[in-house]
């Protein structure tokens, strides 16, 4: 679908949001439901994990289909075949990716590593955002460097998402797990400039 995922959607001129490593789609689901005028592609590399989604998105939609939100198996490391200008996503969505910190050179595997940063750049619209939550204090102090190096301004940020009262927050699996142990979650908006 390089360059025609509006086509995949009954409304294509509707913004399109990404999500990058979805995992088992809570989060995306209710934020696709609660959005009807956004279209929403959310991807993970994990096809089994993908199945997960799809069976979270019927029980959410009590099995109709959503027309808003689409899935789809992506290596996000490969996302430059996969995405392109022409389907001008204006937001990408990153919660809790893998931190990779085990080892210096894993850092490049980072969904917010600016090998990944400068591709998304290439198919993000003018002005085009990026959403991103983590636990992990490490990526969370690397991201902010990452995105400042690759022409992104951050717009939005706080140390404790939920302490700081901003909403919408739609919660994720792990978001609800860390916070349960007690974990202050990472938040940041930066945009596209």
């Amino acid at each position: 679908h390089r360059g025609r995922w509006r086509e995949c959607f009954e409304r294509p001129g509707r913004p399109l949001h990404l999500e990058i490593g979805c995992g088992k789609g809570v989060s995306t689901v209710r934020m696709a439901h609660a959005n009807p005028g956004v279209n929403y592609v959310a991807i993970d590399e994990v096809r089994t994990v993908l199945a997960v989604s799809v069976r979270n998105t019927e029980r959410e939609y009590e099995n109709e289909p959503p027309k808003n939100l689409v899935f789809s198996e992506v290596d996000a490391m490969r996302i430059y075949d996969t995405f392109s200008a022409a389907d001008g996503i204006s937001r990408i969505y990153i919660n809790f990716p893998n931190p990779w910190d085990e080892r210096a050179k894993h850092h490049k595997r980072r969904l917010t590593h600016p090998r990944q940063l400068f591709q998304y750049r290439e198919f993000l619209a003018p002005g085009g955002e990026i959403w991103f939550k983590t636990d992990n204090d490490a990526l969370f102090t690397a991201t902010r460097r990452y995105m400042a190096e690759c022409g992104f301004e951050i717009r939005y940020l706080t140390d404790d998402l939920h302490a700081s009262g901003f909403a919408p927050n739609y919660v994720s699996e792990h978001e609800r797990l860390y916070v349960g142990q007690g974990k202050a979650i990472h938040f940041m908006i930066a945009k596209m400039t």
